[in-house]
Order: C-alpha cells, then sequence, then structure tokens
C-alpha cells in the first residue's frame, strides 16, 4: 500500500495521472443533516432566495438578522454571464421572523452599493450601520428608522485587498465602549483616523485578485512601530485614538471582543495544516511573516522545525504562542457565547467556524498563568460531515460533488432570542479566490435547546428597567446600545447593582461601564481590585487604565506588583507602556521577579513595556539577568551578545537553553553578532557549530547582509543553503496532514539533486512514506 502510494504520487509528478477539475451542478432543494450535541436542535432558519452568499451577520433590537452578501465575490475570475452577478453592486440585506415560528419570513434590502464588492463585515449600532468592505469602512445612518440609509460616510479608508478575502472585517463594540475590527495581510494598509493618526502596515504579499499589486513590508506607523501583515485594531466611536492591538496575522477572518474584554480569533494558514485558533493578547506578533514582512515563514523555517512551530515563528524571541493548531482549513467567523439560553453549561464557550472543514470548532479556555490555553480543548459542536477524520473529509474523488461538503460556516452570532445562528455560504469550494455555484445560493441555520423554545424579547430603551434589560441580552451589538443608554442616564445605582449579576460577563461589562460614571463610580471599581475572584480584578484594572489620566493610573500599576494573579501583573505591565522610561525602568525590575516560568505573554508584555529601551534596561541590570533567561531570549538585547554566547558553549547548561541563545543571538543585527556566530561555528560540539553554520548561512542573505564581507564565505554558504531546502523538502513529504499536491511537489523537487534522490530511496526503503 505504501509503495503503491509513492507509485502514485511520481506518476502524478510527471503528468500520467490527470487531476481533478470541471464545473459541477448542484441541487439546492434540501438543507444539509448537520451532527451537534444532543440536547440542541439546528434548524433552517433563511435561504435564497431570501439572501445569496452571506458573508457576514449581525442583529438589531428588533432580533432581525443583517447579512452582508457577496454576489460579486471575484468577477475577474467568475463571468458575470454564467454566474449570478449585481451589476448595481452588493446589497446589505435584513431579515425578519415576524410570527417568531423560527424561521424568517421576511426579507428588506436595506442598500445595494456599488462601493460594496463582497464586503466582509457589518455592525449594527443602533442607526448606525458599519459595512467592512476594502479599502473603505463605511458608515451608513438610517436617521428616520425606515430600514433605508439617510446619510453615507466613509469611517475609514485605506485599507489594503480590495475585492479580497484577506482585507477588512467586522466591527465589534467592545465592552469599554470602543470599536474592534481587523484586517488580513492583502496589504499595503495605510489608515489614517480622524485626529490625523496613522497606521502603516504590509509585507511582501502580493496577489490573489488583479488589485493586489504593490506591497511591502518595513513600514513605520505614527507610533515609531513597525506592523506586518493582518492587523488587529480598535478606534473610538468618534473615529480618533486609533490603536494597534495585535499584527502579524495571514488572514484572521473575524475578533470576537467578549464582556471582560478578551479578544478570540482564528487564523488561515497557508497551504499546509496549520491554521490556529488564539486567545489574542494585547500587542501580540502572531509570526506569519519574518518580523519586518520581507520573508515567508518557509524561508525562515529551520531544518528541526515541524509545520505548525515554524508556520508562527513559534520558536523566535518574543513571538506570541499561536494558539490551538485547528488543523487544514479555512477558518471564518468567531463568538464566545455569553449568554445562558442554550443551557448554563455552554457559557463562556468559545466557537470558531471553519468554512474549509464544514464545522463549528468548540473551546473552553483556561486561564494558565497570564494568558489563556486553547491547546487540547477542541471539539466540534457542528458538523455536516458524520466524521472529522481527514481521510473522509479530503476525499479527492468525491470532494465537490459530495453535498456534506458544501455547508461553508462563513459567521454566527447570538440573537437577541439567545439562539445561534450559522450562516452558510454553501459551494464546493470555499475562498482561493473562486466559487462553483453559479446561483450564489446561501442559507441561514438556527440553534437551540430541544425542549425549549426561544423567542426575541421587545427590547426598548424608554424605562431604566428597559436598558439595564437590555443591558443584559446575549447579542453583543444590542447590549453596545444599552451601555450608551445607562452611561447617559447616569444612574450609578442600577449600573452597580447588573455588577452583582448572576452572569459573569454581564458583571464584567458592568464594571467596564461603573469606571466610565464619574469619580464614586471609579472609586467603587477600585474596591474590586481587592476583589478574592481574579477575574473581576482583570477586569477592574483594564476598566481603570481605560478611564484614568496617567497621573491618577500610575499608583494602581504599583498596587499590582504583588498581586497573586500573573494576569493582573501582566496588565499592569502593559499599562506601562504610556510612561516614560524613568518613571517605568525600576516597577519593571519588579515585575520581573515575578515571571512565572515559561510564560511568554508575561516576557512579550514586558518587551511592549521596554519599548525601544532594551538595551538600557540589559546594561542597567546585567547581573540580575542571569536568573532571568526568558526574560533575556524575549528582549535579546543588542549589548547581551556576550552573555549569549558564553551560555551557548556552555556544556553543563541546558542543550535547550542553549539553542535558544544561538537563536537570540541570530536576531540581533550588529556585527558583533556576526562576529559571535563564527565563534560558535568554531565550536568542537558539532550540534552547536552545526546550529551556528544555519544561522551564518541563513543571515547572509537577509538582515545580516551588510554586516559582513560574505565573498569568502561562498561556497560553504551556498552548501549550508542547499543542505537547508533539502531538509524542509524532506521534512513537508513526511507531513501526511498537508495538502497532496504540496507533498507531490516535494517529491518532485527532492528528485532534482543527488543528495534528495538519495534521501527518496532512503524514505521508500524504511517504509517511512504513506
Amino acid at each position: 500500500m505504501i509503495r503503491f502510494k509513492i507509485l502514485t504520487i511520481f506518476l502524478l509528478s510527471i503528468g500520467l495521472i490527470p487531476f481533478n477539475s470541471g464545473v459541477y451542478k448542484f441541487d439546492d432543494s434540501q438543507p444539509l443533516k448537520m451532527y451537534l450535541p444532543d440536547d440542541l436542535k439546528v434548524e433552517l432558519w433563511a435561504e435564497t432566495p431570501m439572501l445569496y452568499n452571506p458573508t457576514n451577520m449581525d442583529t438589531d433590537s428588533k432580533g432581525r438578522i443583517w447579512v452582508t452578501e457577496g454576489v460579486n465575490y471575484r468577477n475577474f475570475n467568475n463571468d458575470s454571464t454564467r454566474f449570478f452577478h449585481r451589476n448595481e453592486g452588493d446589497r446589505i440585506v435584513i431579515l425578519s421572523d415576524t410570527d417568531q415560528d423560527g424561521k424568517a419570513d421576511k426579507t428588506t434590502v436595506f442598500v445595494q452599493d456599488k462601493d460594496l464588492v463582497a464586503p466582509l463585515g457589518i455592525a449594527v449600532l443602533g442607526n448606525e450601520i458599519m459595512v467592512s468592505c476594502a479599502p473603505y469602512l463605511i458608515k451608513y445612518t438610517d436617521e428616520n428608522g425606515d430600514d433605508k440609509p439617510d446619510k453615507k460616510e466613509i469611517f475609514l479608508k485605506g485599507f489594503g485587498g480590495f475585492d479580497h478575502d484577506h482585507s477588512l472585517h467586522s466591527i465589534v463594540a467592545g465592552p469599554d465602549g470602543r470599536f474592534y475590527f481587523n484586517v488580513g495581510n492583502a496589504g499595503p494598509h495605510n489608515v489614517t483616523d480622524k485626529a490625523g493618526f496613522t497606521i502603516r502596515s504590509g509585507s511582501l504579499y502580493t496577489g490573489g485578485t488583479p488589485y493586489n499589486l504593490k506591497n511591502k513590508g518595513n513600514q513605520l506607523s505614527d507610533d515609531g512601530k513597525v506592523y506586518v501583515g493582518g492587523l488587529q485594531m480598535s478606534i473610538k466611536p468618534d473615529g480618533t485614538d486609533l490603536k494597534v492591538l495585535g499584527h502579524n496575522f495571514r488572514n484572521s477572518y473575524e475578533t470576537y471582543v467578549d464582556g471582560q474584554g478578551d479578544m478570540w480569533q482564528n487564523d488561515n494558514d497557508d497551504q499546509v495544516v496549520t491554521c490556529r485558533v488564539s486567545w489574542l493578547a494585547e500587542g501580540g506578533n502572531l509570526g506569519y511573516f519574518s518580523n519586518d514582512g520581507t520573508r515567508y515563514w518557509g524561508a525562515d523555517q529551520r531544518p528541526d522545525q515541524n509545520m505548525f512551530t515554524a508556520h508562527w515563528h513559534q520558536e523566535d524571541p518574543g513571538l506570541m504562542p499561536a494558539g490551538d493548531n485547528s488543523g487544514a482549513g479555512s477558518p471564518t467567523g468567531m463568538l464566545r457565547i455569553e449568554g445562558d439560553a442554550l443551557g448554563q453549561k455552554y457559557r463562556g464557550m468559545v466557537l470558531s467556524a471553519d468554512a474549509g472543514r464544514n464545522v463549528l470548532f468548540s473551546y473552553f479556555p483556561k486561564k494558565t498563568n497570564s494568558g489563556y490555553n486553547l491547546s487540547g480543548g477542541k471539539s466540534i459542536f457542528l458538523s455536516s460531515n458524520p466524521t472529522d477524520d481527514p481521510a473522509y473529509h479530503w476525499n479527492n474523488k468525491d470532494f465537490q460533488e459530495d453535498k456534506t461538503k458544501w455547508f461553508r460556516p462563513s459567521d454566527m452570532l447570538t440573537g437577541t432570542d439567545g439562539a445561534l445562528y450559522v450562516a452558510d455560504w454553501y459551494d464546493a469550494v470555499v475562498g482561493g479566490h473562486q466559487i462553483k455555484d453559479k446561483n450564489a445560493f446561501g442559507r441561514i441555520y438556527r440553534i437551540s435547546p430541544k425542549n425549549k423554545k426561544l423567542s426575541s424579547p421587545k427590547i426598548t430603551y424608554e424605562t431604566l428597567a428597559d436598558k439595564m434589560e437590555a443591558f443584559k441580552n446575549p447579542a453583543v451589538n444590542v447590549r453596545y446600545q444599552a451601555y450608551l443608554q445607562l452611561l447617559a442616564s447616569k444612574n450609578i445605582g442600577a449600573v452597580i447593582k447588573l455588577t452583582s449579576d448572576a452572569n459573569p460577563f454581564t458583571k464584567s461589562r458592568a464594571i467596564w461601564l461603573l469606571a466610565e460614571m464619574g469619580e464614586k463610580g471609579k472609586q467603587l471599581v477600585k474596591n474590586k481590585l481587592n476583589s478574592i475572584d481574579e477575574n473581576e480584578r482583570i477586569v477592574a484594572f483594564r476598566a481603570l487604565r481605560k478611564s484614568l489620566n496617567k497621573d491618577e493610573l500610575l499608583p494602581i500599576v504599583k498596587s499590582r506588583i504583588n498581586d497573586n494573579s500573573a494576569f493582573v501583573r501582566r496588565e499592569a505591565i502593559l499599562a506601562l507602556q504610556i510612561y516614560d522610561y524613568s518613571i517605568k525602568k525600576n516597577l519593571l525590575v519588579s515585575f520581573a521577579n515575578k515571571i512565572p516560568i515559561g510564560d511568554k505573554f508575561y516576557t512579550n508584555a514586558l518587551k511592549l513595556a521596554l519599548f525601544q529601551n532594551e538595551d538600557d534596561f540589559y546594561e542597567t541590570n546585567t547581573a540580575w539577568f542571569q536568573s532571568k533567561f526568558d526574560l533575556l531570549f524575549a528582549l535579546h538585547p543588542k549589548n547581551a551578545v556576550p552573555t549569549l554566547e558564553k551560555i551557548a558553549l556552555k556544556p553543563t547548561e541546558n542543550f535547550n537553553k542553549r539553542k535558544q541563545a544561538i537563536t537570540a543571538i541570530g536576531f540581533i543585527n550588529t556585527k558583533e553578532a556576526v562576529k559571535s556566530m563564527f565563534n560558535l561555528k568554531s565550536s568542537k560540539e558539532i550540534k552547536i557549530s552545526e546550529m551556528a553554520s544555519y544561522w551564518l548561512s541563513f543571515r547572509s542573505t537577509n538582515d545580516w547582509q551588510n554586516l559582513h564581507n560574505w565573498l569568502n564565505e561562498g561556497d560553504e554558504l551556498e552548501k549550508q543553503n542547499i543542505l537547508i531546502s533539502i531538509l524542509n523538502l524532506k521534512q513537508r513529504l513526511l507531513n501526511e496532514d498537508i495538502a497532496f499536491w504540496d507533498r507531490k511537489n516535494s517529491v518532485i523537487e527532492l528528485s532534482k539533486s543527488q543528495t534528495g534522490g538519495q534521501i527518496l530511496i532512503d524514505l521508500i526503503s524504511k517504509n517511512l512514506l504513506s
């Protein structure tokens, strides 16, 4: 069997077996069979012709669902004379269940606009509807409530990725009253807020569409930082104070912000099996590209790294843990269930839609030191497949003909009734700048408890009781309206009552709001810093960080040095970013004395707080750093080269620590670092010498190119580069989880060299291929 598969790969490589291709006909008359937990039911709520090609959804206070359609997706690829097309632009439609029978019965077109070309996001914020459609974030305003826009404003512009999946995605209103949104890596992004502050992000990525032709990395934003690839951002509702909260994504389709202020996202990979689902720590570098955006992960993959580690640069200094490896797929919508309508056991569950896998993955995140851990906790919540066996799912023979493969969940939301709504793009393929379904068919499914009828409540904001009830509603952007109403009411007593709510997410949102309600509210939130509940202290600190000025906040930060929660201490470290180095340097020593072992979230926060002061911090505390290797690795200051070299050469030291020391030197761009690596190359220990040889070879073509005369090293470097390339191809071939065609191409490339051919023969003789 093994030898047959190897023969098949070989025959494919030389063209003797044809690839499957063609256009298929579909029967759209029946909904798919779904698999989900036994205590829940899934029902078809709406389908074409009520909506077409749904890309994103939101709900309003009337319980209606608003949908962005992507009918005009990739017209440059799809002949508009053969595929369903709208000459006047894509639409936003409103779907209603007027008789509350659990199925939509009315559809209204809110707007059709030529500026809407496959929009990927919508947020219904009262009478303001924010639509994400690169290069614009568009705000439509319905002033008279007739479900038609009276005003249109380009709220922000300059996002790359016109008619591209890797572009601007949906807004969600956070518990702090700010708007949160992300954008994929189809840059460059050059976005200026209404106060004149500009964020720039780019990379070497181009392509996918004929409009994505120019891009570059190493772009400096107005805050003095270099952001790369996809970004997570937030902004005030008035369009000012644009901030980057994370970067270096490939294409995180959507970020959900829960009541505590935690951000949850996923990201798709680059044709392998390394999609991820993550808790996004503020300021996180997710590591898709090199740190300056000038190289893909594949160029940086080291010989001993597996795909997931290399794809997200997980062994590089200062990179955020990537989260759970969800495997091959096309991740889309994100959600955290904050209500109890489905059952209290589902409260707190994080859901990640994966259109490529026909599933919704579920997680129950666990705090680990100063962050969250998602690894190992994944389950399948909803699927159109009876099994998640890759052999079943990725069967090339019937992949585009099997209707169970057509469920393509593009988004999900919690309705005002507490039910879960799932949008289905419905096609034989997903993404990849192509479609097969000529009719733009689409559906929305509704998930609810089997033995309980859920109905949308009548939500108004007339009385104080109305506002409080709306504040507890499970629909995230409906709650935002209640936030604004309660803030305007100035009724602090009502908000205090909400801080004792039985639902922890409602309680957290109330704490955020309380911090905005004058001095009395702030003092009450300060009191919660003494709570025995860690989550309460986390939210209280976050809320005070937003509401207090610098002078008021500093003593609060100092008071957290001895907090027994590493999570709270990390939040305090992040707050120090706004202070001058002279004010915070000693405080950072105190916080660093409590680094949990192996906690990258914590050391990365210290790195952010020390931005551009790493060298001075190391110089002042050199002896102290001897016991702080995790921090030394994350910071890798330029003047630490001698210390790192000494660690690397110490035979009695832990080998992984020695390896990290060499890696840290590889990320220091000075002549001293190059000289140190040559010293390590001369080591009599073969493993140390080989690692140093790799770094010299690798860096000679990028960051160290102008720091040394490499001509004298030419032949040896060339041999090293060839060996690295061959070893990486070997690993791709051995990885049974990656795309078949990637493995096939690896066979072809390996067969082109004598060394590669020997590797193929050796693998076959050892029965290591499958």
